[in-house]
């Protein structure tokens, strides 16, 4: 006995009968690769203005750490990291254009959680940057402890993770608060900066971006309070395991490549290594790049035209950087950090 269960419009359906059973499998594939290659670039959604992650300047061209690894992927499929078109989108509507498939990989500063994977049939691909939620107020204020904020009006951004969190926060610590809620990062930031609140929380690293935007940045600190964890990764649709892969490990790519020391300017003479290691990663033994149905150089591609991920991190948001941020947490497992990327083998 067969039987047929109708699914999306972009699956199909097998049946296999079993017995005097019938088992039913849907297989649905979205064949991502295969329209972004047809369409010819990538489409990238991005955060709407974030420096260091995701910035245009005034004549469009973008640059950030996120938007690096949108090149990166361009890199690794067409070897052209240009190949991107970067759609610009605020919290409210980031998921949802993914979903409706106006763009192809979400690399914007997203906490990876249970309820967003399962809520809206999303895949993380992996930890691009682990982050935390901070505070940062006036210096005048004169506070040096999140614990000292008792009282605070404290401006925060809708659809967030950030609004449980300091919920949570303030309720475990016998601290009140007023919240100013807004739903664009600009709003949040006008109504901090004409004092409707006198604390901004965020992922710590947005708080280092959104320093920059202000007349004095110096004027402003950053508490060391770290209240959350914050895994921020691309973001993928569910049901499209092969463009999952290709997602992932461009990323494991890039930190398997800083691992191995192998950079932007040195790719040449490792694409002439003798070492194991490196030669699946440069391509020059396996097959690890047809199994993506990419070339053999993916991985070598993505390395040339965009670095590896100590390189990206350094130029966006690094300590010679305008950010300034330390490595931190993201530095490699094997220098003190917790950035890790399963092996090519």
């Amino acid at each position: 006995m067969w039987t047929f269960r109708t699914g999306l419009l972009i699956g199909c359906t097998i049946a296999v009968a079993v017995g005097a059973a019938a088992i039913t499998y849907e297989r649905y594939d979205t064949q991502t690769l295969k329209r972004v290659k047809r369409r010819g670039e990538l489409l990238c959604g991005v955060n709407t203005g974030l420096p260091g992650f995701s910035n245009p300047d005034d004549k469009g061209n973008w640059s950030g750490f996120d938007v690096d690894f949108c090149r990166a992927i361009s890199a690794a499929i067409f070897d052209d990291p240009t190949k991107v078109r970067f759609v610009p989108l605020d919290a409210n509507e980031r998921f949802k254009e993914l979903q409706s498939r106006k763009i192809d990989v979400l690399s914007r500063n997203s906490t990876w959680s249970m309820a967003r994977e399962t809520g809206y049939e999303l895949h993380f691909a992996g930890v691009s940057y682990y982050d935390g939620q901070g505070f940062m107020l006036p210096k005048t204020r004169k506070i040096d402890s999140a614990l000292e904020l008792d009282g605070s009006k404290v401006c925060v951004q809708s659809n967030t993770t950030t609004l449980l969190n300091l919920a949570d926060y303030f309720r475990a610590n016998h601290m009140t608060y007023q919240e100013v809620k807004m739903d664009h990062l600009d709003d949040l930031l006008k109504a901090y900066e004409s004092g409707q609140c006198d604390t901004i929380t965020t992922d710590v690293s947005q708080l280092y971006a959104i320093r920059l935007k202000f007349a004095k940045p110096g004027d402003h600190t950053i508490l060391p309070d770290v209240i959350s964890k914050e895994p921020l990764a691309p973001v993928v649709r569910q049901r499209d395991d092969e463009w999952q892969l290709i997602v992932r490990w461009a990323l494991y790519a890039m930190i398997n490549a800083e691992e191995l020391g192998i950079t932007s300017k040195n790719i040449d003479a490792a694409l002439k290594s003798d070492k194991p290691d490196v030669k699946r990663l440069m391509g020059t033994e396996g097959a690890y790049g047809e199994e993506l149905d990419l070339t053999k150089d993916w991985a070598a591609r993505i390395i040339r035209h965009v670095g590896n991920y100590g390189e990206v991190y350094e130029r966006n948001v690094g300590t010679g950087s305008k950010l300034g941020i330390p490595r931190g947490m993201n530095e490699l497992w094997n220098a003190g950090g917790i950035q890790y990327a399963p092996p090519i083998r």
